[in-house]
């Protein structure tokens, strides 16, 4: 299912100075950070689906969904799960970071935009909840007919589920797997209104099932955010060695079959930004001045791809021979 082109502000490398002003555990091996600026001065202003990163004190940079209300200008909050398999980020997190700690953080950037609609349907696999979070709220405050399925292997597991429920009454509809099941989306959709707005995030599975079950339903009807890559096996497929030029830094090196463009980038000394290297971040998005793209990543729509003028260059390649990068 495609979502529709929405222009998505470039990441940006400015850097915000906070500190942990509350923490506390939401659901088993999830934790919430609220953070506030030194001098609690508003901060930069985001909308709901936005992401933040974090610079942690260990040297990595980890993006996680800004899961507070929009109109709050105060703090941020991010809700973080413990990844036990991860690649760090969320294991300093759960251990070194306490209430009190400096960081530095990104100003929030954004590739999951809310869409408004006549009425909409929020659909969370577990720690997927933290971005639709701040969409509900601005429907619920604009009057706007909506409601969350919620879905988790079990109670416990699913952050945020009491502070939802008491919230929203009568808006959350709460499915532990070890309660009722795993949830049969396709009879989930076929209850849904037409006009309806949905926007989903959680495991791949779901994903996957979600927009099966509303594969004939009108284009941008479905908009989903993945936490991981939505096809693993073609990060690693090779195309083929090309050449790329970049225009700012007015150097053109050739990509190996089995390297990257960031990879690249950085042997040559050409300033680059990335973070996760699988296509779900977006923070390598790098705008394409010439060149067929091979889109790898899991953020671009079909209609930005179809573009062909932005490219995340940890995972994406060139379709021919040779490209030309801003950078």
């Amino acid at each position: 299912m495609s979502a529709p082109a929405l222009d998505r502000p470039q990441h940006s490398t400015s850097e915000l100075a906070v500190e942990v002003v509350t923490r506390r555990d939401v659901a088993d091996r999830v934790v919430e950070l609220t953070l506030a600026a030194p001098d609690r001065a508003d901060l930069p202003a985001w909308t709901p689906g936005a992401h933040l990163e974090l610079h942690l004190p260990n040297g990595l940079r980890r993006q996680y969904s800004l899961c507070g209300d929009p109109s709050d200008r105060t703090v941020y909050r991010v809700g973080i799960l413990r990844e036990v398999d991860g690649r760090g980020g969320s294991e300093y997190i759960h251990s070194s970071l306490t209430m009190g700690h400096s960081l530095t953080v990104g100003t929030p950037a954004n590739h999951f935009e809310f869409v408004p609609a006549e009425r909409h349907l929020f659909v969370a696999g577990g720690i997927g909840i933290t971005p639709l979070m701040p969409m509900m709220q601005v429907a619920h405050d604009s009057g706007t007919p909506w409601s969350l399925a919620y879905l988790g292997r079990s109670r416990s597991t699913m952050a945020f589920v009491d502070e939802l429920l008491t919230r929203f009454p009568g808006h959350i509809d709460v499915r532990p797997d070890d309660e009722c099941g795993i949830t049969d989306l396709d009879a989930l959709v076929s209850t849904v209104l037409p006009g309806t707005q949905v926007h989903g995030c959680g495991p791949e599975g779901m994903l996957r099932a979600l927009e099966t079950a509303m594969a004939a339903w009108p284009a941008g009807s479905l908009r989903t955010e993945r936490f991981a890559p939505k096809d693993a096996a073609a990060l690693t497929a090779s195309t083929g060695a090309c050449n790329v030029y970049f225009t700012e830094s007015d150097i053109e090196i050739e990509v190996g079959a089995d390297t990257t463009i960031v990879e690249a980038a950085e042997q040559a000394g050409v300033p680059v930004i990335y973070s996760c290297m699988e296509g779900t971040c977006g923070t390598c998005e790098t705008r394409v001045v010439c060149g067929e793209i091979d889109h790898r990543d899991s953020i671009l729509s079909d209609e930005e791809k179809n573009a062909n003028d932005v490219m995340m260059i940890c995972v994406s390649r060139a379709k021919g021979d040779r490209l030309e990068l801003e950078l």
